[in-house]
This record gives structure tokens, C-alpha cells and sequence, in this order.
């Protein structure tokens, strides 16, 4: 294994140099150090990452904590997207990424424990039961932590605007002559409950009535109870005519439900779904979604995290909220009258 002597020798300066040169600090050249720099990578140079961080005080290490009730994992296509952008701008940034959990091993331990085990500086939290207290004590301590799609007092947070996702779907579906929308949400979360609040909201300003039936839950990302959603809808007296899902993955179980039935998309039911996923767009016909923008969302998560990392003394915590873009498709007909 190459060593600090062996490139210094290489280079024909001191181990201290070198070591200067490795860790960024500004009391060489520039020169001297690119020159260095690019020596020990020549040399297949690779650091102790506990050397590093006993002399930096930093690991260079975030952890992740991602916990998928419907057992996905990383299969899961909108939260994939967010923690592949995420790790590609912690690296960029000269960060490694480490997923948390509860166990290691025969071993037992909390969120807050997990991350001192694994030394991470800081902690994104992208998908987990918020009000769980072992999160709770984990957002609470002295680690830096940004949150997805939730909000803590005082502490940053990186949101999905489902708000205006909800408007601008509920406004096109209007747009289109629909009056009669029924609306498939998923579980009971900050984000169900802020699409459901603008959901009803934007329906009042457009003076459309909502019956109590058409308004369902589901469980996001299951295929099996939006289905069974669906099948309630379609078994009401007056049928709606088009219907919102709580995503485009749970969708798939709508439209085997509607296929069962004998009713085809749009011309007897128009379907709207949310993410905008790439499954969105290969399905015929192509899925209307609103398109939430995980690639920025996981960017600048990581991007606000390490900003807090690196600046504690000035860091304020932010309240940021990315916007996405309805994707016109062809499941929603049009019935102007």
C-alpha cells in the first residue's frame, strides 16, 4: 500500500507536505500541491479514512436514512432518483454515503446511535415515520440533518410542492370538461395531507362539488389497494370520470382494475397520476403525471447538508420547496361542453 514516505520521497518534499497537499490546506502552492496530488494518484494513493478523520475532525461521510414501508428499497423509482442525485453531489463534494438503520448485526441501536457508530457529519432523512421518536431524537441532536418532504421548527428542509403538483392537476383535469374527479391518495403523511387540503381547495375555487365517496385512501406505490380503490369508485351509482392516483406505480393497479371491467383508458375513464416516472411515459396510452423533480431535490439536500457541515457558525437553517411539471399524456379526454 502506498504511504505518505512513498510519495514524498517521489516528490522530493517532506511527509508533511504531502500530507498538506492531500488534505486541501492552503499552506503550499498551488502548484506544489496539483503536483503532488497528482503523484499519489499516479501511485495508487488511497487515504486512511480514519487517519483522515482524526486530523480533519470531519469523517466526510452523511448517512442516509431511507425506510420503505412497501419493502421497495432502492427499486423504488422517485426515492431512487432523489438518494442517486444526492450521492452523486455529496461525491462531487467530496463526501461518502452511508445508509442508517436501527440494527448492525446482532447488535441494536438507534437512528441518533447508528449515525455516531458510522461517524457521519450529518444526516439527509428521505423517507421514515417522522413522528417515530428515535427520528425525533436523531433531528434534535447535535447532528446536522436535512429532511425530505417534511418539516421540523428550525431545522432545513427540502420539499416537493404537492400543493401546486395537486393544483395544476385538478385545474387541467377542469380544463378538459371534467367535473365529477375522484382522488386515490396514500397513506396519512405531511404529503397526503398537503394534496389532499389543495386537492379540496382547488376544487371549491372551481366550484366543483365533491362527494365524500370519491375522495379514497390507498397505500403509495401499491398497485393491489389502489385497485381496490378503483373498484369502489367504479361500483358508485353516479361513476366520477376521471381519477387522480396517488402515484404512477399504484396506478398500474387501477388500470388492471379498469382493463377487468371492460373499460378503456380515456374514452370510459380518464386517469391521472403523480411522479412522473419513466413507467409514466412508456405506458399506452401515456400516463398524464405531474412530474415531481427528484434530481433536484436530492442535489440540494446534499448540497445544504454539507453546507451546514462545513458552516456551523453562519448556517440559518432554509425551508426549500422544488417545483415539478404536469406531463400531458393521453389519458385524459377531453369532454368540454
Amino acid at each position: 500500500m502506498v504511504t505518505l514516505k512513498d510519495i514524498s520521497i517521489e516528490c522530493g518534499v517532506s511527509q508533511a507536505t504531502v500530507s498538506k497537499a492531500l488534505n486541501g490546506l492552503p499552506d503550499i502552492g498551488e502548484e506544489t500541491a496539483n503536483y503532488i496530488r497528482s503523484v499519489a494518484k499516479r501511485m495508487g494513493y488511497l487515504p486512511n479514512a480514519t487517519a483522515r478523520a482524526l486530523k480533519l475532525g470531519s469523517s466526510h461521510n452523511i448517512g442516509i436514512l431511507f425506510v420503505d414501508k412497501t419493502s421497495c428499497g432502492l427499486k423504488h423509482e422517485y426515492f431512487s432518483e432523489i438518494l442517486n442525485s444526492l450521492k452523486v453531489e455529496a461525491e462531487r463534494l467530496g463526501y461518502d454515503v452511508t445508509f442508517i438503520s436501527k440494527d448492525i448485526g446482532q447488535f441494536s441501536m438507534d437512528y441518533y446511535q447508528h449515525a455516531k457508530y458510522r461517524n457521519c457529519d450529518g444526516v439527509v432523512i428521505a423517507s421514515v415515520d417522522f413522528k417515530d421518536p428515535d427520528v425525533i431524537r436523531l433531528v434534535e441532536s447535535e447532528i446536522p440533518t436535512v429532511t425530505l418532504d417534511y418539516t421540523f421548527d428550525s431545522r432545513t428542509s427540502v420539499l416537493s410542492d404537492n400543493v401546486g403538483g395537486m393544483q395544476e392537476i385538478v385545474r387541467y383535469v377542469y380544463q378538459n370538461g371534467h367535473r365529477r374527479i375522484a382522488f386515490i391518495h396514500g397513506e396519512d403523511t405531511s404529503v397526503t395531507q398537503k394534496r389532499i387540503a389543495s386537492f379540496f381547495k382547488t376544487c371549491t375555487e372551481l366550484g366543483i362539488r365533491v362527494p365524500e365517496s370519491y375522495v379514497c385512501a390507498a397505500i403509495y406505490h401499491d398497485p393491489r389497494s389502489s385497485g381496490l380503490a378503483t373498484r369502489n369508485l367504479l361500483a358508485l351509482p353516479e361513476r366520477p370520470t376521471c381519477i387522480l392516483y396517488p402515484d404512477d406505480f399504484s396506478f398500474i393497479g387501477g388500470m388492471n382494475e379498469l382493463e377487468q371491467q371492460g373499460l378503456s383508458i380515456p374514452d370510459d375513464m380518464s386517469v391521472v397520476g403523480y411522479d412522473g416516472i419513466l413507467l409514466s411515459q412508456v405506458l399506452r396510452p401515456k400516463l398524464t403525471t405531474f412530474r415531481q423533480d427528484a434530481e433536484t431535490m436530492g442535489r440540494k439536500a446534499a448540497a445544504l447538508l454539507i453546507e451546514q457541515i462545513e458552516k456551523p457558525k453562519s448556517w440559518i437553517p432554509q425551508l426549500i420547496t422544488v417545483s415539478g411539471e404536469l406531463l400531458e399524456g393521453h389519458s385524459v379526454k377531453s369532454i368540454r361542453i
